[in-house]
Parts: C-alpha cells; sequence; structure tokens
C-alpha cells in the first residue's frame, strides 16, 4: 500500500501550497508539514524550495515525484489483482485520445476480449495532457495517445504510425487550381479544439512550411469528428485528419481524398504506462494483444 505521506507530497505537488494542501486531504497544515518532513528525513533530502511563500521541487523532489507518480499507478494495478482474487473478476481501466478511441479501440478491444471475455472494461477518452493527468495521478493505469509527451517520463510503445489525410466532398469546387498545400487557404477549415492531439501535429506541420492556422482566414472548430466528416461531406469545407478516421467515408465515396504535391505527414499513435513500472511485462503483453500480434 501506497504510504499516506506519498499522497500527501503528490497533493503539495499539485498545489504548490501546503494550506490548499491541508484543505483538500482534510488536514491540518502542521500535519502537512510533518509529512513532508518526514519524507525528507526518511530519503536524506531536501524535496522542496521555499521562496517566501512560494514553494517548488527541488532536483530531488522532481526525481522522487517521477518516483511517486509510478508507485500510484502501480498501485491502481495492484488493487485490482487483489479485486480479482477476491471474486471481483479482471478489470481494465485505460484512456485513449478522441480519434484511437473511436476508429483503432473498437478492434483492438475484440482482440482483447477474446483473450480475456470476462473483463469489465473503461476506456476514458481525453485529450492527451488530460489522460497524462489521469495517468500520474493513478487514475488509469496506461492511456494511447496521439499527441506529444515527455518520453523521459513514460515508458512507451508505438502502437501505429498513422498518415493524415487531406479530405473534401466529392463534388467540392475549390476556389483555385489545387496542387500544393497554399492553394487551399482560401478554403474554409474544419479543425479540432485547441488540445486536440490532431490538431496539434497539424499546426506543428504547417509550421514545419512556414504557415500558421491562421493563415486560412476562415476556420470553424469542431470537437466532434463525426460532425466534422458530415459538415465535409456536404461540401462545407476541407478537414485534415487521421486516415483512420476517414477510412470508411474515403472507401464509400463519401468523401475523397484532396491530393498535393508537398503534402506528406505520418505521426505515431503511442502506447505509453509510468516509466519504472513493476508491471512492464503487463503492459507490454497488454500491447501485443491490442496490436493483434
Amino acid at each position: 500500500m501506497l504510504d499516506f505521506r506519498v499522497d500527501t507530497f503528490l497533493a503539495v505537488c499539485k498545489y504548490m501550497n501546503f494550506t490548499k494542501t491541508a484543505g483538500e486531504l482534510h488536514i491540518t497544515q502542521p500535519a502537512v508539514s510533518h509529512h513532508i518532513h518526514y519524507l525528507e528525513e526518511k530519503y536524506g533530502v531536501r524535496l522542496f524550495e521555499y521562496n517566501g511563500k512560494k514553494v517548488s521541487l527541488t532536483e530531488a523532489g522532481k526525481v522522487f515525484l517521477s518516483a511517486a507518480m509510478t508507485m500510484k499507478a502501480d498501485e491502481l494495478h495492484l488493487k485490482k489483482i487483489m479485486e480479482q482474487q477476491s471474486g471481483k473478476g479482471r478489470r481494465l481501466v485505460f484512456g485513449a485520445t478522441m480519434t484511437i478511441g473511436e476508429y483503432v479501440m473498437p478492434k483492438a478491444l475484440m482482440r482483447f476480449l477474446r483473450v480475456y471475455p470476462g473483463t469489465a472494461v473503461q476506456m476514458v477518452v481525453g485529450d492527451t495532457r488530460e489522460l497524462l493527468a489521469k495517468l500520474n495521478n493513478g487514475d488509469i493505469e496506461f492511456a494511447l495517445v496521439e499527441g506529444f509527451f515527455q518520453k523521459k517520463e513514460y515508458d512507451f510503445l508505438v502502437f501505429a504510425s498513422e498518415p493524415f489525410a487531406a479530405v473534401c466532398s466529392p463534388d467540392y469546387r475549390f476556389q483555385r487550381t489545387i496542387r500544393k498545400l497554399e492553394d487551399l487557404l482560401l478554403e474554409r477549415l474544419f479543425i479540432r479544439e485547441p488540445g486536440s492531439g490532431t490538431r496539434y501535429v497539424f499546426e506543428r506541420y504547417l509550421e514545419g512550411k512556414n504557415l500558421l492556422l491562421h493563415d486560412f482566414p476562415n476556420i470553424m472548430e469542431i470537437s466532434n469528428i463525426g460532425a466534422m466528416k458530415q459538415m465535409v461531406a456536404n461540401g462545407q469545407g476541407i478537414a485534415f485528419l487521421y486516415e483512420a478516421a476517414v477510412k470508411e467515408e474515403l472507401n464509400r465515396g463519401i468523401l475523397k481524398r484532396i491530393e498535393l504535391e508537398d503534402f506528406s505527414l505520418t505521426h505515431d499513435f503511442t502506447f505509453i504506462w509510468r516509466k519504472g513500472s513493476i508491471y512492464e511485462s503487463y503492459y507490454q503483453e497488454l500491447f501485443d494483444i491490442f496490436h493483434g500480434e
């Protein structure tokens, strides 16, 4: 069981304020200080630096934070193992970004359920930032993400390298002759909301082309991929989405690919868990099942 004082440390790291931490944990502020002092004495290091009312992690504190988040995630898995021993059955709790959750995970989960048919599954859908926070807090065991993450904090395996596709309706009429990416700047662009991995990857690609998202003067933000595809299919504009998200529509002729001379974008879908987990072999087994190996 994770030492309750480690939970206090994690809460201080979240708020960087002893008073807020005490309120969150329903303990006194001296108790918070005592818990931190105990950990510092136990490991022989200073975990926090204090500058007036400002609290910050020391280098040792940053190392301890990374280890504590891994321990928190491992505790979630251990709890699940104990529940299985008590007869509650197998349970899987993980996260996935929207595109992966909607268009990749159904087949992956069918493969998993063929191996473990009695498992209760909870898939949490969110953007990469939200899922990393849940992973760090021990709310989920692992995540499949399309966004960027600090590789020094996580162990990971590449689940797929997925290309983007520029799409429009089959009878869409462009403002000008289309050969290159810049020729599309006059078109209405449908784009995911800020924080979306799909959007972030595309924005970084544009920067590599010396372009910005707002070089498209007519932008419509839609967080629902299905609604976005429906708008594009009805000739209301164009979109750049992962091929996995538009594969069916392309095959059925509901959408068509916009052929560009200078557009080639592929990005990894990544299976990640906390670095240094004692359950690494478990995560690798899950990856193999999900991936179909």
